[in-house]
């Protein structure tokens, strides 16, 4: 019995342990009741046990190792200094300088209703069927699906080329308010940014039930991008997204 199309990629992000907590619990609860995918999930075991297995795995030498290490390219400054290309560096730089100019690390005590509930909105969407209203990853359906759904016009711009593409766009709820939830993805994970009218306030950044939170303002918006994704790979989406939001 083959296994779920829908599942496939998720069943190898299970064996290499990439998936979030939530979609781990999704994906143990499916295959124990899909037969077809719980064989899947055993030949994939199988298969990373034999690779990993001694005479198969191949180690690099020790010399490729120790002359790897002193290439030039791979040098923590280079790499810092040409991670962007030329034309994007000085939007990124300049929505860098912006968010950590008011950039407010909050403690556990100070986390607020909200944030728990920033945290529950994001875990609710990763249940089957609750990720998306708008399932695309072209940007010109995503922004005009919003149109007559809510009085505001979210950015929605591409992102893909940096390694975050768009996955769709729902409704959400967050503190009574209809809000806007444009979907992003990181490899395997999913970035939720809520986007709602707000007058701007600081930014913060924090850590809730191992999910990364960044909050920050702009143009009468307030934003919130949630992932389990490490806090530096969510503080690269937020200043991608600030950069090309225009």
């Amino acid at each position: 019995m083959p296994a779920c199309v829908d599942q496939e990629l998720l069943l190898g992000g299970l064996v290499d342990g990439e998936l979030d907590a939530a979609n781990t619990a999704l994906v143990e609860a499916h295959v124990a009741r899909c037969e077809g995918c719980s064989e899947e999930l055993e030949r994939l075991q199988a298969v990373r046990s034999l690779v990993a297995s001694e005479g198969v795995r191949h180690a690099a030498p020790e010399t490729l190792i120790r002359r790897l290490a002193v290439l030039p390219e791979l040098s923590p400054r280079n790499v810092s200094r040409n991670w962007l290309p030329g034309w994007l560096a000085p939007g990124i730089a300049g929505a860098l300088a912006a968010s950590l100019a008011v950039v407010a690390l909050v403690p556990p005590a100070a986390q607020s209703a909200l944030d728990q509930e920033l945290v529950s909105s994001h875990v609710r969407s990763l249940q089957p069927g609750h990720l998306t209203d708008v399932l695309t990853t072209n940007q010109h359906v995503v922004k005009p699906w919003f149109n007559g759904r809510i009085d505001f016009s979210p950015p929605v711009p591409e992102l893909a080329d940096r390694g975050f593409p768009l996955a769709g766009g729902r409704l959400d709820s967050i503190d009574g308010k209809t809000v806007a939830a444009i979907v992003y993805r990181r490899r395997l994970h999913t970035v939720n940014l809520f986007v709602w009218p707000a007058p701007d306030a600081a930014s913060r950044a924090f850590e809730k039930d191992g999910f990364a939170v960044m909050e920050w303002s702009r143009n009468g918006l307030r934003f919130a991008a949630i992932s389990d994704i490490p806090p530096a790979e969510l503080r690269q989406f937020e200043a991608l997204f600030a950069a090309r939001a225009g």
